[in-house]
């Protein structure tokens, strides 16, 4: 048995910092197993008082996660707020002792990120970040169906999102919101998975609004990844309101054929042929995700996802910001 594990002998105790979409899904999630129980939210008052009539739990509200964080009964904190505070949330709970679930990024700082899993490290502490594109079903088919296009070559995931009006959300305020690539990690993340180590990246960014720097209207990134194996590969994120398509795509291009998914369909093309693809429905995975992390604390089993993994993700894309900044392609010169 584990450190972590000896340490929860009853029902796995959770706290939320959060009332958002994510810490709502979180807090029914938990509610639902009978192996945890939401014992503390903290987040605006109004909020959380909606979050817990709806949920009909009776958890203690805060004002502040500091004084969440703060209680000794506590054997798990999701960090589910803005980008913008994830990394000092996160700090605090594990300098409290206490396992951690973060919903990614970790932080806006490569730099805090890595402090914070080389602490969690070092003191056998859980640190979790959610990635949950890669339980996706569009991830595991790529996975399974990549061995069949020879060797890799050329990739291409691209989101973008019509947004009419753009909601008066912190996801449009670059503050709370971060780099579009730090903020929508994943995206990297997925291709890191596939295709391993990236040696340069070089990236565009557009915003657009009356309200900058404040508030965007409109956002538009674009980067290019040279991976070590070879593999040329573009992210691109789009969302707002000159975005006048909605579109997720990944093609996965090789010596021996291609894949291509949008949204969840895809097709396997050969010289022999078309093969049609239907990926499972991406519904359901932030439930595949907290079960997995309750049967880490549980029983020892293995997440889907390592965080150094993740932080290698992250590192690239904070690469990407630093792209932007300088007009120039920046080379990955750390490790994971």
């Amino acid at each position: 048995m584990s450190e972590i594990q000896t340490q929860i002998q009853n029902k796995i105790r959770v706290g939320i910092v959060g009332t958002g979409f994510v810490a709502k899904l979180r807090a029914e999630l938990f509610t639902a197993d009978q192996r945890t129980e939401v014992v503390a939210i903290a987040g605006k008052l109004e909020r959380a008082q909606e979050l817990i009539h709806s949920l009909q739990i009776q958890p203690e509200i805060y004002t502040s996660a500091e004084d969440l964080i703060a209680r000794p009964d506590l054997d798990l904190v999701v960090v589910a707020n803005v980008n913008r505070d994830h990394g000092k949330v996160t700090e605090l709970v594990l300098r409290s002792g206490k396992n951690a679930i973060v919903e990614y990024p970790l932080s806006l700082d490569f730099e805090q990120a890595k402090a914070l899993v080389e602490y969690a490290a070092q003191q056998n502490l859980m640190l979790h970040i959610e990635h949950i594109e890669l339980l996706s079903g569009v991830h595991r088919s790529a996975q399974e169906y990549l061995s069949q296009i020879g060797t890799p070559l050329r990739a291409r995931y691209a989101t973008q999102s019509p947004q009419r009006p753009v909601p008066d959300k912190w996801t449009y305020m670059p503050d709370l919101f971060g780099f579009p690539l730090v903020a929508s990690v994943s995206r990297i993340h997925r291709l890191t998975y596939l295709f391993g180590k990236v040696k340069s990246i070089s990236c565009q960014l557009s915003y657009r609004g009356e309200a900058l720097p404040e508030k965007f209207s409109n956002c538009i990134c674009t980067a290019q990844l040279q991976f070590e194996n070879g593999v040329h590969a573009e992210v691109g994120y789009a969302k707002g309101e000159y975005i006048w398509k909605q579109e997720r795509i990944l093609e996965i291009e090789g010596t021996e054929g291609g894949l291509f998914f949008v949204g969840e369909k895809g097709k396997l093309i050969t010289a022999t042929g078309e093969t049609e693809i239907t990926a499972a429905a991406s519904k359901g995975l932030f439930k595949l995700d907290t079960e997995a992390v309750i049967d880490h604390l549980e029983n020892g089993k293995s997440l889907y996802t390592q965080s150094n993994h993740a932080l290698y993700a992250l590192g690239v894309a904070s690469a990407a910001a630093r792209s932007v900044a300088s007009g120039q392609t920046v080379n990955i010169d750390f490790d994971y």
